[in-house]
C-alpha cells in the first residue's frame, strides 16, 4: 500500500495535544514532553505491523476476555458485552522498542481502571499478566505502570476500527511503556501478588520496559533485562 493510501499515514507534523485538548479526549502526559521521541527511537510516519509468529485468526463470535487471578469477581466478556461498556478515548504516543515511534495516536476503547473496578481488585494484586490469543504469548506489568489514566483495551486506532495486523479485536494499550507491553489480540488479565515473566521478558526484555528510563544497563531505555541474578542472553 503506498503511503498517499494508507490511512494511517501520518503526512505533515503528529497532532499536538492542545488538539484534543477540549474534548472528551483523556491526554497522556507524554504526549507534553518538550521532545517526545525518546532516546535511541526513531520517529515513524506509518504504522508499522511487527509481531512475533503469527496473526491468529479469531472468531469474533467466539471471542472472550477473562479477567482473573486476585480479584473479588472473575469476569467475561463477550466481544458485545466488552463493546457496551463505558467508553475512553485516549492520546498518545506509541514507542516500539525495535527503535520506532509513533508520535500521536488516538485510542479508543474501555478503560482499565473501569474494569479492575468491575472486578474488584484485590489489595494484595501488584502485578497484571496480559495474555493475548497468538499461542498463549504473555506479558507481565506492575500494576502502578497499569492502574494509570490513559491505560485501557483498544478496538479502535485513529478512528478506524483495529484490524487484526495491530491485534483487533482488541489489544491492550498502556502508554508509558514500550509497546510490547501493550499485549495484541488481548485474551486474559490475570492479576498476580508476585510478578512472573512473560514471553519477551524471558528471554532477555525488561521486567519492566520504560523508554524513558535510562541507566548504565540501558542507555537508551529499559530494552533489556537488569534486575538482580538475571543470567540469560540478550535478544535485539
Amino acid at each position: 500500500m503506498s503511503d498517499s493510501v494508507d490511512p494511517k499515514y501520518q503526512s505533515g507534523a503528529p497532532d499536538d495535544p492542545s488538539v484534543h485538548e477540549w474534548g472528551d479526549v483523556i491526554i497522556s502526559s507524554d504526549t507534553r514532553r518538550d521532545n517526545r521521541i525518546p532516546p535511541g527511537q526513531t520517529r515513524t510516519k506509518k504504522w508499522p505491523v511487527l509481531h512475533y509468529g503469527h496473526v491468529p485468526k479469531i472468531d469474533l463470535k467466539t471471542w472472550r476476555l477473562q479477567i482473573d487471578g486476585l480479584v473479588d469477581s472473575p469476569l467475561t466478556f463477550t466481544l458485545e458485552e466488552f463493546q457496551s461498556l463505558p467508553r475512553v478515548k485516549v492520546f498518545s504516543d506509541f514507542h516500539c522498542v525495535t527503535r520506532w515511534s509513533r508520535i500521536g495516536n488516538l485510542w479508543e476503547g474501555v478503560s482499565v481502571r473501569h474494569l479492575m473496578e468491575l472486578a474488584g481488585v484485590q489489595d494484595a494484586a501488584k502485578f497484571v499478566i496480559a495474555t493475548g490469543y497468538d499461542s498463549g504469548w504473555t506479558t507481565n506489568l506492575p500494576l502502578a505502570d497499569f492502574d494509570v489514566e490513559d491505560a485501557l483495551l483498544v478496538d479502535r486506532h485513529d478512528g478506524l476500527e483495529l484490524d487484526a495486523d495491530h491485534g483487533g479485536p482488541v489489544r491492550l494499550v498502556v502508554p508509558k511503556l514500550y509497546a510490547w507491553k501493550s499485549a495484541k489480540w488481548l485474551k486474559k488479565l490475570t492479576f498476580l501478588a508476585e510478578d512472573k515473566p512473560g514471553y519477551w521478558e524471558q528471554v532477555g526484555y525488561h521486567l519492566h520496559g520504560d523508554p524513558w528510563i535510562i541507566n548504565p544497563q540501558n542507555p537508551d531505555g529499559e530494552r533489556f533485562r537488569d534486575d538482580p541474578g538475571w543470567q540469560g542472553g540478550r535478544r535485539e
